[in-house]
């Protein structure tokens, strides 16, 4: 039987399912992270001064070679644990309500779990992305003591090919683990465009998902500068038929898709380097992982003022942008602060992604 076919089978298909006890913990922790996220909502509409969401890289490094992906080599060392704790305590500083450690792949990071529980005493809520190929029990059970609160795999295809090994066949075993052990709230998100072979695969993936009880989305993939790829006529019906699986939560204010499923560039408010900070390995500021680069400060000399500097910079690269986090956080801003062209800046001399354009 193909892969794909199996899912057909699934309800005949057995899979250890959490405990009653699990379950109405999940449910309080759910109901704690949601009441957590509204007070947060209401700081960020109450001020501007603050980031609400920052990805940090704790690792550069990855067990994966996705053809498509610029995040990652496959030689850099941890950040020192150290290093990693003075910038979620100056992320806190600065007022930032959520912080995501990404990479690279952030589970070879040796003390891991020590920076997520840095970030949870910190009052700040912690997520991962992840590839997903290093969870086992023993380490799904550490993350739940260090209070992880979501966790997202991005999932490409089926079956693995030259493009990504990200796939269903491999990580199947692994999202029934989380089914299982996890605590924390996990998403799974399947792409679309830039090269994957079987768009199709998208709908196998999200409905896998939805079935062991994960949220799911859908991504498009961008081009090697973040920059936009319109679909073809049978991705786009794939990304409307996926969009109407997902469930209403602010991972999912994602309307900017529907311009960029149709090749149109979007008219909006990034607010790259405000509310949305990416923290490199090297502990510079850059407005997100594709435009590493800008601005380019070191995160301990980064203050309010250019917060707000770059709260009201406009970015360029903004119409045909597919970064959905920046997308999603710059939402709360949408309706004020009018932007305006940032100076002309200078790319300091550092191994800066692209420029921007």
């Amino acid at each position: 039987m193909h892969f794909t076919d199996s899912y057909a089978l699934i309800n005949t298909v057995f899979i250890a399912m959490p405990s009653t006890r699990t379950i109405v913990r999940r449910r309080l922790k759910t109901l704690y992270r949601n009441l957590r996220g509204a007070r947060m909502i209401a700081g960020a509409l109450a001020s501007t001064d603050h980031p609400l969401l920052a990805h940090i890289i704790p690792i550069r490094r990855c067990n994966l070679a996705c053809e498509y992906c610029n995040e990652y080599d496959d030689f850099s060392k941890p950040v020192p644990t150290e290093a990693m704790f003075q910038r979620v305590d100056k992320l806190a500083a600065l007022g930032t309500s959520v912080i995501t450690i990404s990479g690279g792949e952030p589970l070879l990071h040796p003390e891991l779990d020590q920076i997520i529980s840095r970030i949870r005493k910190r009052g700040m809520i912690a997520g991962m992305i992840t590839n997903g190929y290093l969870l086992v029990v023993e380490r799904i059970q550490r993350l739940n003591r260090a209070g992880l609160e979501w966790l997202q795999i991005s999932i490409d295809n089926v079956t693995p090919d030259e493009v990504s090994k990200k796939s269903l066949k491999v990580l199947d075993k692994k999202l029934e683990l989380l089914t299982e052990f996890a605590d924390f709230h996990v998403n799974i998100n399947s792409v679309i465009g830039g090269g994957i072979r079987n768009p199709q695969d998208a709908l196998t993936i999200g409905k896998r998902a939805l079935g062991l009880g994960f949220t799911s989305t859908i991504g498009i993939i961008h081009d090697g500068s973040g920059q936009l790829q319109p679909l073809n006529g049978e991705e786009r019906r794939i990304y409307r038929e996926m969009k109407s699986m997902e469930k209403s939560s602010f991972t999912r204010v994602n309307s900017f898709q529907d311009n960029i499923a149709d090749g149109r560039p979007n008219q909006w408010r990034c607010r790259a380097g405000a509310r949305y900070l990416y923290i490199c390995e090297d502990g510079l500021v850059h407005y997100c992982s594709q435009q590493r680069g800008y601005p380019a400060i070191p995160l301990e000399k980064y203050a309010t003022e250019d917060i707000r500097r770059e709260y009201l910079s406009e970015k360029t690269c903004a119409p045909n942008c597919t970064v959905s986090c920046v997308h999603q956080v710059s939402v709360f801003d949408s309706w004020r602060a009018p932007q305006f062209p940032a100076p002309a800046a200078v790319p300091p001399a550092t191994s800066g992604l692209v420029q921007i354009e």
